[in-house]
């Protein structure tokens, strides 16, 4: 299963991060870990997870997590798929 994930900063609920994983708990980890080397999510950490979509097709999940990364996706996630 591919799995599209969003998080939220526990230091700063405005800050969201999307993005795409075969294993979440192994990924939320590494977005926590000191050797975390993607400069956003370093920046904001720790994270908690908010929710995430599972899909059989890795295409499908990419092209999800794309579109909740533009302004109507963005728009939409934040009406519907977070409180």
């Amino acid at each position: 299963m591919f799995y599209v994930y969003i998080l939220r900063s526990l230091g700063n609920e405005n800050k969201l991060y999307i993005g795409v994983t075969r294993n979440i708990e192994s990924r939320l980890k590494q977005h926590d870990s000191d050797t975390n080397t993607n400069s956003y999510s370093a920046k904001f950490k720790p994270w908690g997870l908010e929710c995430f979509i599972a899909f059989k097709n890795k295409y499908l999940a990419t092209e999800l997590e794309k579109y909740l990364k533009q302004g109507s996706g963005f728009a939409f996630m934040k009406k519907r798929l977070l409180p």
